[in-house]
């Protein structure tokens, strides 16, 4: 089984440059995925590759990112990410200095921001690293906008997850039970209302600030069928009601 969700996950061939194909990457073509999140994520990127740093800072700018700071090693990585505590860090595995899964270990420890990794390699033992080391997201290159821009929404809604339960539990065995519940809540409101993953999670963190209830407790609520969405959300941050006994 991946250990990371299949979202977070990308393969296929690098998209061409402007230069190579004549055409004008800069305006988003008819059906092209853009970036959902509400407000323009910073992201620093790191990449010991000047060709492919610049490659991937294109790709980010016209999905709409703000590529805040760039290194190329792990080291300068980190110092960025620590000063600037951006939305996202983009780390290839392999730099010089400190390579970036131990670089993502260093900002996953400090919960400064969420990290995708990007690799060429595909081994086993590589993933199992990216996960144990905090990364969120894989993405083995060459991919396309296609597979990066999804891989950064889903790192930024698990980070936003993680960082409510930190708040909120202080043990690791909590975090686990607590996200258990949350994962079969969420699942609940997505199948039975149609929302999506980083709006049910948003229906039931407001639900806990507005009721004064432990997320835990609002997710147990709506496991149990005592709390509900109502039928057709108009607005995505519309309450949670009561079901009638």
């Amino acid at each position: 089984m991946n250990p990371f969700p299949a979202a977070c996950w990308g393969t296929g061939a690098r998209r061409p440059s402007r230069f190579e194909d004549g055409h004008d990457h800069n305006v988003p073509p008819d059906g092209s995925l853009l970036c959902v999140s509400q407000n323009v994520l910073r992201v620093v990127i790191a990449e010991d590759e000047a060709l492919i740093r610049l490659d991937l800072k294109e790709m980010l700018e016209e999905e709409g990112y703000s590529v805040v700071a760039e290194a190329a090693d792990g080291e300068t990585a980190v110092e960025k990410v620590t000063s600037l505590k951006p939305d996202l860090a983009i780390f290839d595995v392999k730099m010089p200095i400190l390579d970036g899964i131990s670089a993502a270990e260093r900002i996953a420890a400090e919960r400064i921001a969420p990290v995708v990794i990007l690799t060429a390699f595909s081994q086993r033992e590589l993933v199992e690293r990216a996960r144990d080391a905090g990364a969120i997201a894989y993405l083995v290159k060459p991919f396309t906008k296609a597979d990066l821009v999804p891989a950064i929404e889903m790192a930024v809604s698990r980070y936003t997850e993680i960082k409510a339960l930190d708040e909120e539990v202080n043990t690791l065995k909590d975090r686990l039970e607590v996200r258990k519940l949350l994962d079969r809540a969420k699942g609940l409101l997505q199948s039975e209302h149609g929302m999506t993953e980083p709006a049910a999670f948003r229906w039931i963190q407001k639900t806990s600030m507005d009721r004064r209830l432990t997320m835990r407790k609002v997710a147990e609520a709506v496991i149990e069928g005592s709390l509900s969405a109502p039928p057709k959300p108009e607005k995505p941050d519309e309450k949670l009601v009561e079901k009638p006994e």
